[in-house]
């Protein structure tokens, strides 16, 4: 099976602009790629996952990979997928996260000896004159195929700036560019991605008379439509330090049972053969396809050592007895203490089980958390120090969540 057949069985490929073409770059390893990634957070995510994955595979290919961070594009904001207008962020924190996300991605792209290259758009974006740009390249653009973009039309409905309009300009400057100096001659992203993708294959088209390709990738969805990676605490991050190896292993275990085959082939190195095998899989069996969905994203992102830590803790809190060892934790201090002690509120929300003490107290009301198994009946309810001392508490939100608070 050629790389483009297995992308397309695993169902990761959405739209090509030349399938031919690209079929003939990727499976013989003549592709220098991009895909773009915001450093909107410290962190990359779940929803990250697709890109480093398809990058991964595309290398181990032959092909080469740049890892382009947007920190000048970063510095405007992709209305793609929006229905606001995304917070303007400052120089120092969009190169914070540029570092952060070098360190994360070398976990999955090698970037030794040329192989993959990282690039920042604000090294050739931020040197830009204006009116020079508008006469090399705003000519190329036609407005009203711009307003007919997906990723202009949702943002139109509230009220599109002039600084976002030009995101889709600056995303093709950047294929231009790369084509020119680095040899890109294909970009891949996700499908929400499709409009801007396609102003930079125009751009190289119509200044250089020559074919570049764009290649977008299935947006990773829930069986109801739904973006994966979301949580009632938030995002699913990557860094360990944002969400625990448990508590993204357990991410991956709680999945719905229509989901967890789409998941493994789209996002695991697993065989697709092992995988067709699962198709016929149901009740207790598709538990199992969860643990190995669980034991095979948390050991990519994380180690093999810490995936099996959070399998054998995952395993054992379901278990008689229970193990406390490898649970998630939080340390509280004393300074988190009133009178010698926390409300549950509070609790909850130190131990980042929730957004808010409002989030908290409707899954209280709900019957939702225990405490040391029992049940949670009051949003009064306190916890004393000595209660948190030794082994703590072990706090249960909903039927899978658990973690324990001790006092430092």
């Amino acid at each position: 099976m050629t790389l483009y057949d297995e992308l397309k069985a695993r169902g990761l490929v959405a739209q090509v602009t030349d399938e031919e073409e690209i079929k003939e770059l990727i499976n013989n390893g003549k592709a220098t790629f991009y895909i773009g990634f915001d450093p909107t957070a410290d962190s990359l995510h779940v929803g990250h996952f697709m890109a480093l994955m398809l990058m991964r595979r595309m290398q181990k290919a032959g092909n080469r990979p740049i890892a382009l961070i947007g920190g000048g594009t970063g510095m405007v904001g992709d209305p793609s997928g929006r229905t606001d207008m995304r917070s303007m962020m400052t120089v120092e924190t969009i190169q914070h996260n540029c570092d952060c996300f070098k360190k994360q991605m070398s976990k999955f792209i090698d970037f030794s000896d040329g192989k993959a290259l990282m690039l920042n758009n604000a090294d050739w974006l931020l040197k830009l004159n204006y009116v020079e740009l508008l006469r090399e390249v705003g000519a190329c653009f036609s407005v009203n195929n711009m307003l007919r973009a997906e990723c202009y039309k949702q943002r139109m409905e509230k009220g599109l700036s002039f600084l976002e309009f030009n995101y889709m300009i600056m995303q093709s400057y950047d294929f231009y560019h790369m084509f020119q100096t680095v040899g890109c001659n294909l970009q891949c992203g996700g499908d929400d991605q499709w409009s801007n993708m396609l102003g930079g294959t125009e751009l190289i088209r119509r200044k250089l008379g020559k074919d570049a390709y764009a290649l977008t990738i299935t947006l990773l969805l829930t069986s109801e439509g739904k973006k994966m990676g979301k949580t009632q605490a938030g995002a699913v991050w990557l860094d360990p330090e944002k969400t625990s190896p448990y508590d993204f292993y357990q991410y991956w275990r709680n999945v719905d049972d229509a989901d967890v085959l789409k998941c493994l082939r789209m996002l695991t190195e697993l065989p697709l053969e092992q995988i067709d095998e699962m198709d016929h899989w149901e009740g207790a069996q598709l538990n199992t396809a969860k643990e190995i969905l669980a034991f095979e994203l948390t050991k990519l992102v994380h180690s093999e050592e810490e995936a099996t830590k959070a399998r054998d803790a995952a395993r054992a809190l379901f278990s008689t007895g229970g193990d406390k060892s490898n649970m998630p934790s939080t340390t509280l201090t004393a300074e988190d203490l009133t009178d010698g002690a926390i409300g549950i509120l509070d609790l909850m929300l130190k131990c980042g089980l929730v957004p808010s003490k409002k989030e908290a107290r409707r899954l209280i009301e709900q019957g939702g958390v225990s405490l040391d198994g029992e049940k949670v009946t009051s949003v009064d309810q306190t916890v004393a120090a000595v209660a948190l001392s030794g082994e703590g508490v072990t706090i249960k939100k909903g039927k899978k969540v658990f973690h324990r608070a001790l006092l430092g």
